[in-house]
């Protein structure tokens, strides 16, 4: 049995925008990770819904260089989580 680990909203919205990019400027996950700095199958692990791993700040930093935009770009204009309206405070 395969186990999915769940990744939050916000997550999702930083990953699926990511690969986006990636596929908007033909490029593979392979080629992305070279240009990261990080292992063949990190990319593919990001993507998966079945791995926990996730893109840091310091890749989103990287990726926005690379596809010339801004780091803001790969974040919502509003909040996405979907949880309690109560505040946090």
């Amino acid at each position: 049995m395969v186990k999915t680990v769940a990744k939050s909203e916000i997550e999702m919205f930083v990953i699926n925008k990511a690969r986006a990019l990636r596929e908007a400027a033909n490029m593979t996950q392979s080629e992305l990770a070279f240009r990261l700095g990080v292992s063949n199958g990190f990319i593919g692990q990001v993507e998966s819904n079945r791995s926990p791993t996730k893109y840091s700040m310091n890749h989103i930093d990287l990726m926005a260089k690379l596809f010339n935009c801004s780091p803001k770009d790969f974040f919502p204009e509003n909040p996405v989580n979907k949880g309690s309206s109560e505040p946090l405070f």
